[in-house]
């Protein structure tokens, strides 16, 4: 007879079922230095830096100043893309990371540009993008929307 071990939760079920073919982290940071938000090459060389401290596999990459003001950029990686734009007249910028597979940890990156960036307040949002069946099929399930505009 087998021994079985005991599910503690149905989370631990629901956690053996589902995988994700990646990560999708909405983080916005508010409060940051103006002067790093408003420099591209302090912007692009964090994000950069971020997608290596998470283990990611740089590709390519593009970063704009604006006129008068504001950097927008993205680092292209083997396992997706981090994106950025920020505001440095209000402090804010809002960024993309996007991470496919289990190496990369989009956590990490938030964690490292938190703190480059001197964001005094920052939060995020992740979507598990690729929903996978047992049979190793994209499930078409949409996001739901909290509120409409």
């Amino acid at each position: 007879m087998a021994v079985m071990n005991p599910i503690k939760n149905m989370s631990e079920i629901e956690t053996k079922k589902q995988q994700y073919l990646g990560r999708h982290i909405l983080a916005e940071f508010f409060e940051c230095d103006p002067n790093v938000l408003n420099n591209p090459t302090l912007v692009e060389k964090y994000m950069l830096e971020a997608a290596l401290e998470c283990g990611a596999t740089i590709v390519n990459k593009c970063f704009h100043l604006f006129a008068p003001h504001g950097v927008s950029g993205v680092v292209i990686i083997s396992e997706s893309h981090l994106a950025i734009h920020t505001w440095p007249e209000f402090g804010y910028a809002a960024v993309d990371l996007f991470t496919c597979g289990e190496q990369c940890d989009p956590k990490v990156s938030y964690e490292f540009l938190k703190r480059k960036f001197n964001s005094r307040d920052a939060k995020y949002t992740q979507l598990n993008r690729g929903l996978m069946s047992e049979e190793f099929n994209v499930e078409h399930q949409a996001f739901k929307m909290a509120e409409t505009f």
